[in-house]
């Protein structure tokens, strides 16, 4: 029996194990905001991983974003070298999930196995995919136990609000450096034949016109800010959208739509602040002499972070021409520069012969509308042989009743496995 048949078989008798697995990580509730339970998802995985001789830290992200005494930032980086010298597999997943929402038919936290599907909050995005590089990592170690280099497994913090209490800071400490990581594979939810290369890049600001206050009842004494962010919004409608809509990038985007620049408008806070629930009483009648809107732009490839900040101060100074103090400010909030990495790659070709042999099919090359911590891998830690590659289906993350198929965890476990094979064995 072929090495590939031995790791294929292997993988499908410990089904039952990897929905387990799946169930015991989303039964652990790590909310993020505000980043509950890091540490209790850290220390059951240390427990696993420790039974098969990795070497286990736990590391916290002090003085990061968010860490606080009340909510650190837990980190878990297991290792298990070979017996020789070789190259290092890193797989790295995100521990924290999104709030839950309104809509669930079925407990979030539960883990619910129903029609070969465990549903639950973070299943899809992304402790399916977690699940199955555990799995993975497990089989191959103990089918092969004389291979070379080693193989790592991270369970990391804060993904979902830009990673810097998690892949972020570890980069920042060398632990993705090339000198000790030269393959890592992002088991995100991008769908079982498929290999993401990469993602756009982002720009988030704050924009703020500013006007003065007044009596609601002599609105010509004051001057109303939200009517000035509305003229920003029509100039957006009117000149900036349509300009975006146009852009296309030759990166294999998915969905095709996201193949385009995007602008979102995240939030609008204007006037008094919004009264607490059990207040009773009524707002006084003011002019809001403040209006804030936080933007989310998504840019290519093909432009440069420099040319999208100024396209929207033009944007901005061409409403000015236009109203009476008119006023406003610009604040910077969030940068990524788009990255992708080579079709060439080695873990790129690693995974894509895994995919062809368990599927009997050519991969498919996407990249990501939105960011993931590749951006971190890549731009700290200089490593950029970097993939995600991981079960589940992407438009199904942050939605109610997520939920990740059972076949596909284990069909994307067999490819990381003969992957692993293949890279160090």
């Amino acid at each position: 029996m072929t090495q590939t048949q031995r790791l294929t078989d292997e993988i499908a008798a410990r089904s039952d194990e990897l929905t387990a697995l799946a169930r015991e990580l989303i039964r652990i509730p790590t909310l993020n905001p505000p980043g509950e339970h890091y540490r209790d998802i850290c220390e059951f995985l240390a427990a696993r991983l420790k039974r098969r001789d990795f070497t286990v830290h736990l590391l916290r992200a002090t003085g990061a974003p968010g860490d606080s005494d009340r909510h650190p930032r837990w980190n878990l980086i297991a290792r298990r070298e070979g017996a020789r010298p070789g190259e290092c597999v890193h797989f790295n997943s995100h521990i924290d999930v999104v709030e839950v929402g309104h809509g669930w038919t079925v407990d979030p936290f539960e883990g619910l196995v129903r029609d070969g599907r465990v549903y639950g909050r973070g299943a899809c995005d992304m402790k399916g995919g977690l699940a199955a590089s555990v799995i993975a990592a497990e089989a191959f170690v103990d089918l092969c136990p004389g291979f070379s280099g080693a193989v790592e497994i991270s369970a990391t913090a804060d993904e979902e609000t830009g990673g810097y209490g998690g892949v972020a800071w570890l980069a920042e400490q060398g632990w993705f450096g090339p000198d000790r990581v030269q393959h890592v594979i992002i088991p995100e939810p991008l769908n079982k034949d498929r290999i993401c290369l990469g993602h756009r890049g982002v720009w988030w600001a704050e924009v703020e016109t500013m006007g003065r206050i007044g009596h609601g009842s002599m609105p010509f004494l004051g001057d109303c800010a939200v009517r000035h962010m509305g003229a920003v919004i029509d100039e957006m409608e009117q000149t900036l959208f349509p300009a975006l809509g146009a852009r296309r990038t030759e990166m294999p985007v998915v969905p095709p739509q996201a193949q385009a620049s995007s602008l979102n408008i995240n939030s609008i806070h204007g006037g008094q602040a919004e009264l607490p629930g059990d207040f009773t009483g009524f707002p006084a009648p003011v002019v809001p002499d403040s209006c804030r809107m936080i933007i989310d732009r998504r840019f290519l490839i093909e432009e440069d972070l420099a040319e999208v900040k100024a396209e929207f101060a033009a944007l901005m100074e061409r409403v000015r021409d236009r109203r009476e103090d008119f006023r406003f400010e610009i604040r910077d909030l969030h940068e990524v520069i788009p990255t992708m990495t080579d079709r060439d790659a080695p873990v790129v070709g690693a995974v894509a012969r895994a995919v062809r042999r368990v599927f009997g099919r050519e991969p498919e090359y996407v990249v990501s509308p939105g960011t993931y911590d590749q951006k971190h891998i890549d731009r700290i830690g200089r490593m950029h042989n970097c993939i995600a590659y991981g079960p589940g289906i992407l438009d199904l993350a942050h939605q109610p009743d997520e939920w990740v198929g059972i076949d596909d965890m284990a069909d994307s476990a067999r490819v990381m496995a003969l992957a692993l094979a293949e890279l160090l064995a």
